[in-house]
């Protein structure tokens, strides 16, 4: 592995002790809150580079042990025990600092859209949609994070056609962007007589929430239409038109939202998704030009890859994209930590795929 130049480690603590001064003899509140995010940032990799840096230390030492002719044979001996221990030491803290100053996907610590579509399959894929949803909404418990429905378009078994959330908290989109995709079920579905393996599908789409700063979004760009909102089979469900449909007309993009009464809340909620979506529409463009190669490790994230199969006869839940199967499948489907399992991995791969492009950039 490349060693990071000692003159970058020197600025990354030297910027530290930097923001460390400043925090300390205070800021005005705006200073202070950018102040104390990079704080944040910087504090884990100057630790790492501490101790990488201690480690060495005590390797050149111990080194210096060894090529002494006149050291004792027992401090020799002790010295070569010590010092095959710290070369595993040295190689890890080194991988984990390479990872650390990785290029962060600005996007990570933002809150997101989750959007779970029926694919092929009918009422059987609602039903997977269903279950994807309630695997997201477990696995989001467990993390701490907030599950606010935004709108939901039941199917006649208890499935979902489709259903949108906003999902809230601390580095949601950095562990929920790997779950954009295909997700392909095989089960016997119960209204199967003759026990046959039907398969279907389920489309999630996870998007970055975007704030006001990230998305400029013109009035006169977008048309906005009120009507009444319906129900199933298209009876209206209220007697005022408080559904609203907003058509970004230089994208084409159009966002309806019904689940309200208030017609000026459907509003904010319908912004707020078209607000993702255009936010996620100009990274996809970003990617694309910038990192090909990379994303093409672990899949771009396009709705139209199939990325996992879940098979219920055999227990199983493979994602294709790294060829990782876990035997799993109902501790996966309840968001335990299974499911974290799986996103840890592809976390990883994603992570050596850019330090293998860095190594061979240098």
């Amino acid at each position: 592995m490349t060693t990071i130049p000692a003159e970058k480690l020197d600025k990354l603590v030297a910027r530290w002790e930097a923001v460390q001064g400043s925090l300390a003899s205070g800021a005005d509140q705006e200073s202070y809150v950018q102040l104390s995010r990079e704080f944040a940032e910087l504090d884990p990799i100057v630790a790492t580079i501490n101790a990488l840096r201690a480690a060495l230390a005590e390797r050149a030492g111990l080194q210096e042990i060894l090529d002494d002719r006149s050291s004792d044979p027992d401090m020799t001996a002790l010295a070569e025990d010590e010092i095959g221990g710290l070369a595993e030491k040295i190689e890890t803290l080194e991988h984990e600092l390479k990872v650390q100053l990785l290029p962060k996907d600005a996007a990570d610590d933002k809150s997101a859209i989750l959007e779970v579509r029926a694919g092929t399959g009918g009422d059987e894929a609602a039903l997977f949609a269903g279950d994807l949803f309630r695997m997201y909404q477990r696995y989001a418990d467990r993390h701490g994070w907030k599950v606010n429905i935004m709108s939901a378009s039941e199917s006649a078994t208890g499935g979902y056609k489709e259903i949108i959330a906003n999902i809230t908290g601390k580095g949601v989109f950095a562990r929920m962007k790997y779950e954009s995709g295909v997700h392909r079920v095989q089960r016997v579905p119960e209204t199967e007589a003759q026990g046959r393996i039907h398969t279907s599908a389920a489309t999630v789409a996870v998007l970055p929430e975007a704030e006001d700063v990230d998305v400029q979004i013109d009035e006169k760009d977008l048309r906005i239409d009120v009507f009444r909102a319906s129900g199933p089979g298209g009876q209206s469900v209220n007697t005022t038109d408080s559904a609203v449909r907003i058509t970004h007309l230089p994208t084409g993009l159009i966002v309806t939202q019904q689940d309200e009464k208030s017609q000026h809340k459907n509003k904010a909620k319908a912004m707020k998704v078209l607000r993702a979506r255009l936010y996620d529409a100009e990274r996809e463009k970003l990617d694309a030009e910038r990192a090909q190669d990379r994303r093409s490790q672990i899949g771009s994230g396009d709705r139209s890859q199939r990325i996992r199969t879940y098979n219920f006869p055999q227990g199983r839940v493979t994602d294709h994209r790294i060829g990782l199967t876990t035997h799993q499948l109902q501790l996966v489907l309840q968001g335990e930590p299974a499911l974290d399992e799986v996103v840890d991995a592809l976390i990883t791969e994603d992570q050596t795929s850019q330090l293998a492009a860095m190594e061979q950039e240098s």
